[in-house]
């Protein structure tokens, strides 16, 4: 199976307004050195806190916030390098279904037409052809035909998101970054709007970017996992390995307070309860950025920066120095655990 999409170094800093016109700029690190491939047809979920770096990595990889350095190539072609009509001729190829199902859409335009604008952007097919592919949208997302005059406000929350999903799919992608698509929700409409999603990827053989921090939403959709910390990524891997046992002390504290999908006995667990406060992203430590938050941290934690290393034969990749060649992570060894209640 080959690769489709290839994130390479990517940084994205935001220099920070000044409230002392006498001070120095300060630059927030809200991306920093982050690296992935999503094979076709997978689907890799982004995970993390809010502000850990997920939803700017998403919309970095969408064109819509500017990157710093670093490449995003989508089928062998390097988005980064694009611009102009070559940047708006690649759209095509990704598209993005936004968090929010009620401001992602515009209230003044007929439901008919939001599915069709990309298909009149990029110029596609006939009059009727488009027509006809909204129709065929619109069926396949679970919305009648006969509601296509009708505007976005006359829509429930769940219908809304569909009219999104179908929007994002007019242009035929091949990529298709779901940022947060199901937070909105409620419940009942969350597990049918998932149930579309995965639908969708077998018909129309899909590639999904899937932001979220619901490890239980993530562990139902997604087949590989990369975990984000203070905009890097701390740890990678297969969905299946990750769920039984996380490696990296961050992704042990966001698992521990999960309820889990599987019907199978979960094993008994400890709520991870951290410390503290995530550090400054405009002035990050020198050492791991989860060392002041982490019960197991010693003093190499907070002087030398872990590298992204691979673990054992399944492609794991994690970021801490604790984690043993053959995969023992620091949770399951003997320390003191200095800041967990059971």
């Amino acid at each position: 199976m080959s690769t489709l999409l290839q994130v390479r170094d990517l940084n994205v800093h935001f220099t920070r307004r000044r409230l002392n016109p006498f001070a120095p700029p300060s630059k927030v690190h809200a991306v920093d050195g982050v690296s992935f491939d999503i094979r076709r047809g997978r689907t890799l979920g982004l995970v993390g806190e809010s502000g850990s770096g997920k939803s700017t990595t998403a919309l970095a990889v969408m064109r819509l916030v500017q990157a710093t350095s670093g490449s995003i190539r989508l089928d062998g072609r390097d988005l980064t390098s694009l611009g102009g009509a070559a940047l708006r001729r690649s759209r095509a190829d990704y598209q993005i279904i936004f968090q929010d199902p009620y401001s992602s859409l515009n209230p003044r335009m007929r439901m008919g037409d939001i599915v069709r604008a990309p298909l009149d952007r990029i110029g596609r097919g006939t009059a009727t052809e488009r027509e006809e592919k909204v129709s065929e949208l619109l069926k396949g997302v679970g919305l009648r035909t006969d509601q296509r005059q009708l505007f976005p406000h006359q829509f429930s929350g769940g219908q809304r998101q569909r009219i999104n999903i179908a929007r994002a799919l007019a242009s035929g992608p091949k990529l298709v970054v779901c940022d947060e698509p199901v937070s909105a929700l409620d419940v009942a409409v969350r597990a049918q709007t998932l149930n579309l999603l995965r639908r969708l990827q077998d018909q129309m053989e899909l590639t999904y970017l899937f932001i979220s921090h619901d490890m239980a939403v993530v562990e139902y959709m997604c087949d590989d996992i990369a975990v984000m910390y203070m905009g890097k990524i701390v740890e990678q891997a297969p969905a299946e390995a990750f769920f039984a046992q996380p490696l990296h002390p961050y992704s042990w504290a966001l698992m521990s307070a999960v309820p889990r999908v599987s019907h199978e006995p979960a094993p008994e667990k400890r709520t991870v309860v951290l410390q503290g406060d995530p550090p400054d992203p405009a002035n990050p430590p020198a050492g791991c950025r989860f060392s002041a938050r982490c019960p197991f941290a010693e003093a190499r934690c907070r002087q030398e920066e872990p590298p992204l290393r691979s673990i054992g034969p399944q492609g794991r990749l994690v970021a801490c120095h604790l984690v043993s060649e053959t995969g023992v992570p620091p949770q399951a060894a003997s320390r003191p655990l200095a800041a967990i209640a059971g």
